[in-house]
């Protein structure tokens, strides 16, 4: 499925605080259904606590072979040998709305920069689907960059292991980009 375009401009947003508030009690019935990769809890937790950006969607991304072939599964690919057979590779991400101010201009700027130091494996964008339910939405992805536009792709053994080693580091400096915010907000006015 083709996911990833480039992030649009900033767009007037004027239900914004519904929209939050909508999207974070959604997000606590998926918390209590244990509906979302535990690996994401603490993250998906630190985003609440930011009034300029919510979690839309977020996914820690899963490698799925013949050994493994549950699409949510989290066994990590160097938990087996080379001898998986074709792998699937479900993207990690995490997609937020941003606010149409200057804290969420920030962060846009952070999650925009975060991406540019990896090109090869991270991109900053967005999502047509994501955009046309609401305004002001964007993702950080954890891929390689040919398969940017997908959802999911068929990796290497090799690739699986190199996304398997960012992938911790990724969501570590996306937790780094959410403390930051998390405290920066409350010197901030409205």
């Amino acid at each position: 499925m083709e996911t990833f375009t480039l992030p649009p401009p900033f767009a007037a947003h004027p239900g914004y605080r519904n929209d939050r508030e909508r999207s974070i009690a959604e997000l606590a019935a998926e918390i209590g259904r244990n509906a979302l990769d535990p690996p994401l809890l603490p993250l998906v937790r630190e985003c609440i606590h930011i009034p300029h950006c919510f979690t839309v969607q977020c996914c820690y991304g899963h490698f799925v072979h013949a050994l493994a072939p549950d699409p949510e599964n989290l066994v990590p690919i160097s938990a087996f040998s080379g001898d998986t057979g074709p792998i699937r590779y479900r993207v990690a991400y995490l997609a937020l709305c941003l606010r149409d101010n200057p804290a969420g201009h920030r962060m846009y700027a952070y999650l925009q920069e975060m991406a540019g130091r990896n090109p090869a494996f991270v991109q900053f964008g967005s999502a047509d689907w994501f955009l046309e339910r609401m305004p002001n939405t964007y993702c950080l992805q954890l891929e390689p960059e040919l398969m940017k536009t997908k959802d999911s792709g068929t990796v290497s053994w090799d690739e699986a292991l190199m996304i398997e080693k960012r992938r911790e580091p990724f969501f570590l400096q996306l937790m780094t980009i959410m403390q930051q915010h998390h405290t920066a907000h409350f010197q901030e006015p409205g």
